[in-house]
């Protein structure tokens, strides 16, 4: 049932998504700013960490799911370090999957020909 939870959440975030930008004169990056805001707004009004506890992974893997992330580091840095903890609480938290996303990045553009679609 965990994995049918996880399709459905997941699968209707990336609908909205879709919907945005077929419907909307957004671009893919602004779409990308509103849905991490969406996450880090969510977590902070306490709406999103059920959604998280019901659906798993449906909800933590969309990009969405970073912005929770975010917001979970900075809460729990601010507890732990005081105002501090709001420069540092959301980088230390993401700061595992910004390094492979970079190294990975770097490592593909090595193996192909990264250039303008022309």
């Amino acid at each position: 049932m965990i994995y049918f939870k996880a399709f459905l959440v997941g699968g209707a975030l990336c609908a909205i998504g879709q919907v945005l930008i077929d419907k909307t004169k957004m671009t893919p990056a602004r779409i990308l700013v509103i849905y991490v805001l969406a996450g880090i707004f969510l977590t902070g009004i306490g709406v999103y960490e059920p959604l998280v506890n019901w659906a798993g992974a449906g909800a933590t893997v969309p990009i969405i799911g970073f912005g929770y992330l975010l917001a979970n580091g900075v809460r729990e840095a601010v507890a732990a370090h005081g105002l501090l903890g709001v420069l540092m609480g959301g980088v230390r938290a993401a700061a595992v999957g910004i390094s492979a996303s970079v190294f990975f990045g770097y490592l593909i553009a090595l193996v192909f020909k990264p250039g303008d679609k022309s």
